[in-house]
């Protein structure tokens, strides 16, 4: 299991809730796009779209995943990148804390956006964030 140093939790009043957190990546379940130990800059003011990658509460647990989302089914749930660990289902009552902007690997640096496509967002109605993404 991924465990994350620091939380992206709501306990810190005013804005700092609102800005980004570096979280290290500890243990293999999103190996190899996310190596033991690499650190990864969390947007918790942002939506996200399916495919992106996201830390997760779900049942009161946090988790660091991949977010699928079948929007025709209603159905949520967070993957793992690593083979064999299963799928963690999401509720109503589950939320995500905040969406994978960057990564940073012995300072080399990969940056994310929210959706896996352009398209994507567009057909979730986030034409604005499209536009300026194209800007």
């Amino acid at each position: 299991m991924n465990e994350i140093i620091d939380r992206a939790d709501d306990t810190y009043g005013g804005c700092a809730k609102h800005e980004p957190v570096a979280l290290m990546v500890l243990g293999d379940d999103m190996e190899p796009e996310f190596p033991d130990q690499c650190v990864i800059v969390l947007d918790p003011y942002s939506d996200c779209g399916d495919g992106a990658y996201v830390v997760a509460e779900v049942d009161g647990e946090r988790w660091f995943r991949q977010f699928r989302e079948d929007r025709a089914a209603g159905r949520r749930w967070l993957t793992a990148l690593k083979p064999g660990v299963p799928d963690i289902g999401m509720g109503p009552e589950d939320r995500i804390l905040g969406v994978v902007v960057q990564r940073n690997i012995k300072r080399k640096i990969k940056r994310y956006t929210h959706f896996p496509s352009l398209a994507q967002a567009a057909d979730r109605g986030y034409k604005k964030k499209v536009a300026n993404h194209l800007e």
